[in-house]
């Protein structure tokens, strides 16, 4: 993908995680979600603090084309969607909370894209009124879908779950209908779904692996797997980015068109 421009590079907001380390407090996102946006989509990361009602999410949207809200080692809080608020269920952000809930409800109203990755597309089902399952592990009939045990990152995102797309779905617009391979790494899942979502992927026990905005005027997907870890090795983990990177695009393109019409 060329992205030598500026044109073809729109801004896009990534969420952050609000972290303590070496005596600060930190907003910051993994650099393997910067990597993806950039090389991935082909468009320029902007990190949104997480400081929840003080930012004005409306001017944000008006100067952005483009929404990612990232994995997370963190948990939305339950009491956001009526679950148990347990140390087993953590940990916790709920500064992050404030934040991404709040922009994910107005980029969907806005029709601006969206791109929700793991803890992503948990945030993106509750802002959307839905609830999550914690601990799914233990449910039974239900896969183990947490990573195994090791120190090789390679290994713990290794692409070793098979999910199926829904025929007609936005995703299958991607992929197309049928199976692919994924890395899905996580212990908590879509339960009750979001009103105005849809689901787009599940796994082989059921497990809702990808949701999209029904009627959505733009991209709008969430997944629970991790194409940004191999978006440069693998054209599955490629073509999301790529369809995300299409969209924003569009989107930057009408608002200029939008603005040319009016001067």
């Amino acid at each position: 993908m060329d992205t030598g421009t500026k044109m073809q590079q729109p801004l896009v907001a990534i969420s952050t995680d609000v972290r303590q380390f070496d005596n600060y407090t930190w907003h910051a996102a993994p650099q393997q979600y910067l990597e993806a946006a950039i090389s991935g989509a082909g468009v320029f990361p902007v990190l949104v603090p997480s400081f929840g009602e003080r930012l004005d999410f409306d001017e944000l949207l008006s100067s952005v084309d483009g929404v990612m809200v990232t994995g997370s080692k963190s948990n939305v809080h339950p009491s956001l969607y009526g679950g148990d608020a347990s140390e087993k269920n953590g940990p916790y952000d709920p500064a992050r909370d404030a934040t991404t809930l709040p922009l994910i409800r107005r980029a969907v109203e806005r029709g601006v894209p969206l791109l929700a990755i793991c803890r992503g597309i948990q945030e993106m089902n509750v802002a959307l009124g839905g609830t999550l399952g914690t601990e799914i592990q233990e449910r039974e009939g239900t896969f183990d879908h947490r990573a195994p045990v090791s120190d090789n990152q390679d290994e713990r995102f290794a692409i070793h779950q098979k999910v199926t797309i829904k025929p007609g779905s936005c995703l299958a617009g991607v992929f197309g209908a049928g199976e692919i391979m994924v890395n899905s790494v996580h212990r908590q899942a879509v339960d009750q779904l979001g009103s105005k979502l849809q689901i787009e992927a599940v796994a082989d026990d059921g497990t809702v692996e990808a949701v999209s905005v029904r009627d959505s005027r733009a991209f709008a997907v969430g997944v629970q797997w991790h194409p940004e870890y191999w978006v440069k090795s693998d054209d599955t983990s490629a073509k999301i980015f790529r369809a995300f990177g299409d969209a924003v695009r569009l989107h930057a393109a009408a608002k200029s068109g939008a603005r040319a019409a009016a001067e």
